[in-house]
């Protein structure tokens, strides 16, 4: 094994190699991974927290702009995760995960600033919240990098573990930014408090906690990258090699099919906090807006571990069939908006164990999806070789993986997509009808028709390709 950062020679389908140099270099440069990931997700969800208490720290932003600064991020980085997937072939995994992880100190940083002034522009925070979408584009360079490393056995556990650990970022700041901002944690050094009023007594915020906080937590993470992790020289491909996806069928059947689960593991995970303070005003749902996303996050290894076992395919088709159960449960629990324009009954109970069990069933689809697609792509590329020598076979299994690597990045940056379109699903249909009712049934319609795709192509007797 080269002791440099680059490895020259990288065979993890060969189980001697594997089991005596292979296993223990791809563990670590997951070790390193998965926080940096972590890190990335924190910096894309910061807004979810951040625009719940921006106008107590002064400002005087309207419903709309608000959804909209928590939506904005996951659409600029759901753009970028269409160029970040074939960063790790370009320049290095290595390089790119350290590069990439370093750059969320400008939204973390600016964001800590910009609240302290509440004549900050909206434009301003817009600009922030963009920027805030970097952390959503790492996800598509760390799956893609990952990939590389682990023979076909493993890659569903190895992706679940690297993008599940990484989801609890989500999770993660949405639990411990609300108390941080409740701190003067950095003293003098981190500004002002803000003041507002709350049922007649004076309380303190300290709102640039949210993106200061994170700071030397992403110079650490960016510094272990570099040093820690190791670029594969086999890995390296031109953006034309790895255009092929762009031909293939199964690239875009998968693209859709991660729209529903990914897309809305962190579409809801945006969107919650603020529907449930539209729903049910009386609730303080900060207390509780972190568990959904946790559940997500953590089970969305065993999503791929089950996967592994039996399938990425029927793990999947039973999770779309799940989802639109659970949302049929989120519409039952609903309140109802009275003609006096004020809301009765409905079950916050129910609505928040409807919504756990969409986060339950997004985190195993999150899984089993990233276990089908590296098993897609090289049986692809094997059945191409059929009746090839030996050469011929070797060149098939490096494409497989070149183009499972490149897809797993795609895919996920069309999945994310569902980041922004979910929340602004719900505020278009509160605009239109007071409540979230045409959103829900939009997203019945489409969990449907993830339920079909998934058993006419991968799931059933006589699927084009079983997985």
């Amino acid at each position: 094994m080269a002791k440099s950062a680059v490895l020259t020679r990288w065979e993890p389908e060969n189980p001697v190699f594997w089991q005596e140099q292979g296993q223990s270099v791809a563990k670590r440069n997951l070790a390193i991974s998965i926080p940096c990931l972590t890190l990335g997700f924190v910096i894309s969800v910061l807004w979810s927290v951040v625009a719940l208490n921006l106008n107590s720290a002064g400002f005087n932003f309207s419903k709309e702009q608000l959804f909209m600064l928590t939506a904005l991020p996951q659409l600029s980085g759901a753009t970028l995760r269409i160029f970040y997937s074939f960063m790790p072939a370009r320049f290095g995994g290595r390089k790119w995960t350290a590069i990439s992880t370093a750059v969320l100190l400008i939204p973390a940083l600016w964001l800590g600033f910009a609240v302290q002034d509440p004549t900050t522009s909206y434009t301003e925070l817009l600009m922030i919240a963009l920027l805030c979408g970097l952390g959503s584009g790492n996800f598509a360079s760390s799956m893609a990098n990952i990939g590389y490393f682990f023979p076909t056995a493993k890659k569903g556990s190895a992706n679940g573990l690297n993008a599940g650990f990484g989801n609890l970022g989500v999770s993660l700041a949405q639990l411990l930014i609300p108390l941080a901002i409740t701190l003067p944690l950095f003293g003098a050094f981190g500004g002002e408090a803000q003041s507002y009023l709350k049922a007649g007594a004076a309380q303190s915020l300290w709102l640039q906690n949210a993106g200061f906080m994170w700071v030397p937590l992403i110079a650490i993470a960016a510094v272990a990258a570099w040093f820690g992790m190791n670029d594969i020289a086999d890995a390296r491909s031109s953006f034309a090699q790895q255009a092929v996806i762009f031909r293939r069928k199964h690239n875009w059947l998968m693209c859709w099919l991660y729209i529903g689960t990914f897309g809305s593991f962190i579409g809801f995970a945006g969107a919650f906090a603020l529907l449930t303070k539209s729903l049910f005003p009386d609730v303080a749902v900060m207390k509780y807006a972190f568990l959904g996303p946790l559940i997500g996050a953590l089970i969305r290894p065993v999503g791929g571990i089950i996967s592994d076992k039996i399938g990425g395919a029927k793990v999947t088709l039973g999770v779309f069939i799940g989802m639109a159960c659970a949302v049929l449960g989120v519409l039952a629990f609903l309140p109802e908006l009275g003609v006096d324009g004020q809301l009765s009954g409905g079950s916050w109970p129910g609505f928040f164990a409807m919504f756990l069990l969409l986060f339950t069933f997004a985190g195993l689809g999150n899984g089993s999806t990233y276990k089908m697609i590296p098993t897609i792509f090289a049986t692809l590329r094997m059945r191409e070789a059929t009746g090839s020598d030996e050469a011929a076979l070797k060149a098939a299994r490096l494409g497989g993986m070149q183009e499972s690597a490149a897809a797993a990045g795609f895919i996920s940056a069309i999945g994310a997509y569902g980041g922004f379109f979910i929340p602004q699903s719900f505020g278009l249909s509160m605009q239109a009808s007071g409540g979230p009712e045409l959103a829900l049934y939009a997203f019945i319609a489409f969990y449907v028709s993830c339920v079909w795709m998934t058993w006419r192509y991968y799931a059933s007797p006589k699927a084009e390709l079983p997985c």
